[in-house]
């Protein structure tokens, strides 16, 4: 009897579940049928953006790439929406009558757009569909870099970034503006080309252009004089003793093309007719005096509780040939290093991995390398670090010198910022010469762009 009442009750459960799965399927096709001839109306959109002051703006365009709240009705029972005739998945959870999210794609076509598709969204039901006149607009541009921030008034800089079209102005710091000369990457935007005027200010900053897509700024690291510890031209002072390549071992001679050396540099490969051997570390060494005081020098210019991601090292490099295969150099925030290090207070440059392949470096004139402090191996595990760490690091060294290595040993690809993949680069015998200048930590701190007042 038992085993019969149990039977009988889940029977009843079974029937029960039936008719309420029945019922849901029935509303939820009657609800659709409800809604897909009902109109739809969009009162307003409004961008969605947490980083602002105003995170809920009602706006008249949009970029690619932002999130939209559509205000309205009639938005139960939307099928597909197409922004500039882009078809544009949304999340149906984030739909409601009165409102639905939806993200420009950035696959979302705009000077490319048909001409009676741009500037439109279409939203579509079953049984009714309607379109509005909305504005969009490429992302933003943005500057990623610039081929040499400390050049020569008269010599020609690339910038890099993202949206760089037609651009008609830039400005470098010093309010000294360039209009005319511009090139520009015509296809894809990622760079453009400008002659660097007289008058630059000393103090440095960012570089401000005027594009079709709108404005951008770069890094504040464009002529940051103020920031040089060492150009081997009387800025600076070096450190001379042991087996440190002494201002004996500094070059002269105009070398590269376009960007051509300013005045002294110092060689970081072996003397002239020999190679440096196969594992071997510490082969070469620089340094600074250490008796500089960055404290003093830099926080006037960078406080101390700037964010550790907004400042960086910087110098300029060039090689006379390809340089691959093998060795890299070594900077230091401090002298108590012994050679191999892939850890502390260290940063190992290896220009000839791209990608995690080796792409040969050859730069035909003298190109700026930054590095953010945070790439420093002991700064580099995400935490909240500030300038303050780094100078608090360096007052406490018993030895205060800021120093490279040039260094020929093996390596794996995951000790390299970035790579996780386990590939073995084996050091070999080299010849490589290898040039730098102008050491120096910069402001990475940019400029905010905004479309809309806060």
């Amino acid at each position: 009897m038992k085993n019969k009442s149990i039977n009988k009750s889940w029977w009843q459960w079974r029937a029960m579940l039936g008719v309420l799965l029945w019922s849901f399927l029935f509303t939820a096709c009657s609800t659709d049928d409800d809604t897909s001839d009902s109109e739809i109306v969009v009162d307003a959109v409004y961008l969605q953006d947490v980083d602002s002051n105003v995170p809920d703006r009602e706006v008249e365009f949009a970029r690619l790439g932002q999130l939209l709240r559509l205000e309205g009705s009639g938005f139960t029972g939307m099928r597909r929406v197409y922004i500039n005739g882009f078809q544009t998945d949304f999340n149906p959870v984030y739909v409601s009558d009165n409102s639905m999210l939806i993200r420009v794609s950035s696959d979302t076509p705009v000077s490319e757009a048909p001409e009676d598709e741009r500037n439109t969204i279409r939203l579509v039901k079953d049984n009714t569909e309607t379109v509005i006149n909305f504005e969009i607009r490429s992302s933003a541009p943005t500057i990623t870099g610039v081929s040499h921030t400390l050049p020569n008034a008269g010599e020609e800089i690339t910038v890099y970034g993202t949206g760089l079209m037609e651009v008609s102005r830039v400005v470098f710091p010093g309010d000294v503006e360039v209009t005319s000369g511009i090139t520009y990457d015509e296809e894809d935007g990622e760079f453009f080309t400008v002659t660097v005027p007289e008058g630059v200010a000393d103090e440095g900053g960012s570089i401000y252009v005027e594009t079709a897509n709108g404005v951008a700024y770069s890094p504040a690291f464009f002529n940051f004089e103020p920031g040089i510890l060492l150009n081997f031209d009387g800025k600076g002072v070096m450190g001379e003793w042991g087996t440190n390549l002494t201002r004996e071992d500094l070059r002269s001679e105009v070398v590269g093309e376009g960007h051509v050396s300013q005045g002294n540099y110092i060689p970081h490969g072996p003397a002239e007719g020999e190679t440096y051997a196969a594992a071997k570390n510490r082969l070469s060494e620089v340094w600074t005096s250490g008796e500089e005081n960055w404290r003093s020098q830099l926080t006037p210019i960078i406080p101390a509780d700037t964010p550790l991601d907004q400042v960086a090292f910087q110098f300029d490099v060039f090689v006379p040939e390809a340089w691959a295969d093998s060795g890299y150099l070594k900077i230091m925030l401090i002298n108590n290093f012994n050679g191999g290090e892939w850890s502390g207070g260290v940063y190992n440059y290896v220009p000839w991995i791209v990608d995690g392949e080796v792409v040969p470096f050859e730069p035909e004139g003298w190109t700026t390398v930054t590095i953010p402090l945070t790439d420093f191996y002991m700064f580099s595990d995400g935490g909240d670090h500030t300038f303050e760490d780094v100078l608090a690091y360096r007052e406490a060294a018993t030895y205060k010198n800021f120093g490279i290595f040039f260094e020929n040993s093996d390596f794996n690809l995951n000790q390299l910022p970035g790579y996780t993949a386990d590939v073995e680069f084996p050091s070999s015998e080299t010849s490589v010469q290898v040039y730098t200048d102008n050491w120096r930590i910069v402001s990475l701190e940019t400029p905010i762009v905004t479309d809309f007042p806060e």
